[in-house]
């Protein structure tokens, strides 16, 4: 595998979480520029703090660049494209908090809102980048794929969906590369609506389920997303990171 050398790499829901772990990862691996995306105007900003600290302490030759992106909407994410031009990588993370519960009692005209963001928003993504040769896209779904828990169907349903998207774009876009990670438990900012006490001991019942007795990390996630990017010969693949959840 190579390094990212002189790439552009393009992280939609890189202010935090996951999608941070994969900017600072790249940039560690020589991408010469890391451009996120988010739909807080407050996370790019504070993300891109962070980044320059990291490239000037690291003595990396690189910059960073922040964008404030609505998911939902298309129109948005096409301009934000076309203003970005050639791009070797791009990977999505994003995503609104699921939302959770006995299927009987969701407001599903609420849910569609994230089916926008995780699906259309990322086929819109697809569509409109514009990948150099060799380059690549990495989704994000999640261990629901292939492991339903009570209460996450239509989660998993979403899921589902862009992970069959992933398969048929992994065609439509040869020979770009197209990959989707389906991560397990990650103790990321995703889970900072829950309460502590709450999120603690649901977080260590599921450490304990696992084989490698804990749950990730978002840099032990983000190194899955960076391997999508290197490997030029994995396409139209999940790889579920998960700790042997599954």
């Amino acid at each position: 595998m190579s390094d990212l050398n002189g790439q552009t790499i393009v992280i939609i829901g890189g202010s935090s979480g996951i999608g941070f772990a994969v900017a600072t990862q790249a940039l560690r691996s020589r991408a010469s520029h890391v451009i996120m995306a988010s739909s807080s105007s407050q996370k790019v900003d504070n993300a891109l703090k962070r980044l320059d600290a990291l490239i000037r302490q690291s003595g990396l030759i690189a910059h960073v660049t922040g964008k404030v992106l609505d998911m939902k909407d298309s129109n948005q994410i096409r301009a934000f494209f076309s203003e970005i031009g050639q791009l070797d990588h791009l990977v999505i993370t994003s995503g609104d908090p699921p939302i959770l519960g006995p299927f009987k009692t969701l407001d599903l005209d609420q849910a569609r809102g994230s089916f926008d963001t995780r699906f259309w928003g990322a086929a819109v993504a697809a569509q409109s980048a514009q990948l150099k040769k060799g380059g690549s896209i990495v989704l994000t779904v999640g261990t629901v794929i292939k492991k339903p828990e009570p209460g996450w169907a239509l989660v998993t349903g979403q899921a589902g969906a862009t992970d069959s998207l992933t398969r048929g774009l992994a065609v439509d876009l040869a020979p770009i590369r197209v990959n989707i990670i389906a991560p397990g438990y990650v103790n990321t900012e995703l889970w900072d609506t829950v309460p502590q006490d709450a999120r603690e001991k649901m977080l260590q019942e599921a450490a304990d389920k696992l084989p490698v007795k804990h749950v990730a990390s978002a840099d032990e996630i983000a190194e899955a997303y960076l391997f999508c990017m290197k490997c030029g010969f994995i396409a139209g693949e999940t790889l579920h990171v998960n700790g042997g959840q599954t």
